[in-house]
């Protein structure tokens, strides 16, 4: 899933190197944390976060875990 969210968001960035994903894993649910450089933040969330709600979706539908929800939070 880590390599997914890299893959998504590594064109839309100007800085692909401070692309940093880590996981937290729940009884109940797995949270990925996106972390940009501060001059991409903006490009990921997009105008009205059109943009980040996308990323989500792609991301929520390819989970392979069917017992646990999945989280993505864009820092």
């Amino acid at each position: 899933m880590k390599a997914l969210i890299e893959s998504i968001v590594t064109p839309l960035v100007d800085h692909p190197e401070d692309i940093v994903v880590t996981e937290t894993e729940e009884e109940t649910k797995i949270v990925y944390h996106l972390t940009v450089n501060q001059k991409d933040v903006g490009k990921i969330i997009g105008k009205n976060g059109r943009i980040a709600k996308a990323v989500r979706t792609v991301v929520y539908a390819a989970k392979s875990d069917a017992d646990k929800r999945i989280y993505l939070d864009i820092m």
